[in-house]
C-alpha cells in the first residue's frame, strides 16, 4: 500500500519562527514577513500528482496547505514547496476538454478583436497558453500569436494545431529575449495563470517589458472576495501560490508602472476578475468607471482589513462538517456515491475533508490523460464518464462544481436511474 511520506523541513525560501500565526516568509510581492494564516488545510499532495496504479507501493509525498495573508498589500499566498519546475514542466490540465471554456475563449476572441481592432498586423501572445484552446481562434482570423506554455507535453498539442509556442517559463529574462528578438504584444493574454507563478514580481515585470507603448494587457484570475465570500475552499491548492483581490492587483501592476485601466466581473471559476491593463506613462485609455466603483465596493465589504481573512478558517470547518456528514448519511442509506470531475479543486477538497473510496467510490472524467489513475491522497480512481452507466450510483458528487450546469446537462442520461447531485460548494447540498 502506497503510503505517506510528510514533508517537514521548510518551504523553499522560508525560515519557520515556530508558531502556526507568526511566520518569518516574505510576501512574494511586498517583502514583509507573513504573521497572519488565512486557512489551514492540513496536508495535502500535489493536487495534480495523479497516480498511476503501480504507485501504489511507493511513498507518496505531501505537504502542509496552509494560506497567509500579508497584513501590509492583502496578498493571499501559500508558502513554496515545490518550484514550478517540478509543478508544471508535465501538467494534466488540458483546457480544451471543457465545452464552457471553449465557449468562453471564443466570446472573448469576438469581444477582443472588436474593441481593440486586432488584425494580421496585430501581435498576440497569450502567457500558460495551454493546449491552444484559445490562441486557435485568433489564428482562424489571421493574427498571428504566440503561446508560452511551460508544459511540454501540453504545448505540443498546441503546436500540432498550428499554433507557434515557446516551451518556457515567462518572466523578465524570457520577455527581455522576445523583445531583443523584436517581438512585442500588442494583446498579452494571462488567464488563470497569476495564481501558479511564485515569483510575481519577475513575472509582472516580464509583461510590461514585452508590451508595445500602446498595447493591452488582459489578466483573468479566480476573484478573492468571492472565495470568501462563497467558502470556495477548494480554490486553494499548491500549484495556487496566490490569490488576488481586485485591491490588491491594482496595486501589484502599478507597482511595475503598469495601470488598470477597467475591468469585467465574469462568472467563470466561481467569480473570476477580468483586468484590462496598459503603460502608466505612454497608456492612452481613458480609467473606465468600473474601476473606482470596484475598488470602493471591496473596500467597503473589508477586503482592505484584516478580520474578514482571519474568519475564513473557521467558515472552512463548517463546509467540510456539513459536506462529510452528508456523504455519511448517504453510506448509512446504503447508497452510493460517485464522483464527477478530477480537477485540482476536488483534490484538495477531498483530501481536507478526508474522503476516499469509503464514501466516494470512483470518480470520472472526460480528460483520457486521468483516466486509469488514481486521485492523489485519496487514491479514488478515475474512470471514463461511461462507467456511470455501468455502476449506476445514486448520488453524483460533482467536484468542478463551478461547471455544475455543464456537467449536469452532461449527465441528463443518469435520471433515468435516478441519480441526483451533490454540489459541494459554497453550501453541500443535493438537487436532482
Amino acid at each position: 500500500m502506497l503510503t505517506q511520506a510528510t514533508i517537514d523541513q521548510p518551504p523553499l525560501h522560508t525560515a519557520h519562527v515556530g508558531s502556526q500565526s507568526a511566520h518569518a516568509s516574505p510576501c512574494r510581492f511586498c517583502g514583509l514577513p507573513l504573521q497572519h494564516v488565512f486557512v489551514d488545510l492540513g496536508r495535502s499532495p500535489l493536487a495534480n500528482s495523479y497516480l498511476k496504479p503501480e504507485d501504489l507501493g511507493r511513498d507518496e509525498l505531501s505537504y502542509p496547505l496552509r494560506a497567509f495573508v500579508c497584513d501590509d498589500c492583502f496578498l493571499v499566498q501559500l508558502e513554496e514547496w515545490q518550484t514550478p519546475e517540478n509543478i508544471f514542466s508535465d501538467y494534466a490540465y488540458f483546457s480544451s476538454y471543457s465545452e464552457s471554456w471553449l465557449d468562453h475563449a471564443r466570446a472573448y476572441v469576438d469581444q477582443i478583436v472588436a474593441r481593440f481592432g486586432l488584425g494580421p498586423k496585430s501581435s498576440v501572445v497569450e502567457i500558460a497558453s495551454n493546449d491552444g484552446y484559445l490562441l486557435q481562434y485568433f489564428l482562424q482570423r489571421n493574427i498571428p500569436v504566440l503561446g508560452i506554455e511551460p508544459a511540454r507535453n501540453v504545448a505540443e498539442v498546441a503546436r500540432r494545431k498550428g499554433i507557434a509556442t515557446l516551451i518556457d517559463f515567462f518572466g523578465e529574462a524570457t520577455a527581455r529575449k522576445l523583445r531583443s528578438d523584436r517581438h512585442q504584444a500588442d494583446l498579452m493574454i494571462a488567464n488563470n495563470v497569476l495564481a501558479h507563478v511564485p515569483d510575481l514580481n519577475d513575472f509582472i515585470e516580464g509583461m510590461r517589458v514585452l508590451l508595445s507603448d500602446s498595447g493591452v494587457i488582459t489578466v483573468e484570475f479566480p476573484h478573492l472576495v468571492r472565495l470568501i465570500q462563497e467558502c470556495q475552499l477548494d480554490t486553494i491548492y499548491h500549484e495556487h501560490f496566490s490569490y488576488f483581490s481586485f485591491v490588491t492587483a491594482e496595486r501589484i501592476f502599478a507597482a511595475h508602472s503598469l495601470t488598470v485601466f477597467d475591468v469585467e466581473e465574469l462568472s467563470t471559476h466561481g467569480g473570476s476578475l477580468r483586468l484590462y491593463i496598459q503603460h502608466s506613462v505612454r497608456g492612452s485609455r481613458d480609467i473606465s468607471w468600473r474601476v473606482e466603483e470596484l475598488r470602493q465596493r471591496e473596500i467597503k465589504a473589508g477586503m482592505t482589513e484584516l478580520a474578514i481573512y482571519t474568519s475564513f478558517g473557521q467558515a472552512a470547518v463548517d463546509t467540510k462538517r456539513r459536506l462529510v456528514e452528508l456523504l455519511k448519511n448517504a453510506k448509512r442509506a446504503g447508497k452510493q456515491v460517485a464522483g464527477y470531475g478530477a480537477p485540482a479543486k476536488g483534490n484538495t477538497l477531498l483530501n481536507y475533508c478526508g474522503i476516499n473510496t469509503d464514501l466516494v467510490a470512483y470518480t470520472v472524467d472526460r480528460n483520457p490523460h486521468k483516466q486509469g489513475h488514481l486521485l492523489p491522497g485519496t487514491h479514488i480512481p478515475i474512470f471514463d464518464p461511461e462507467h456511470l452507466s455501468a455502476t449506476k450510483p445514486d448520488y453524483i458528487l460533482i467536484l468542478p462544481w463551478n461547471l455544475q450546469r455543464e456537467i449536469i446537462d452532461q449527465l441528463a442520461f443518469s435520471r433515468a436511474w435516478g441519480a441526483r447531485f451533490i454540489i459541494p460548494i459554497p453550501e453541500p447540498h443535493v438537487v436532482a
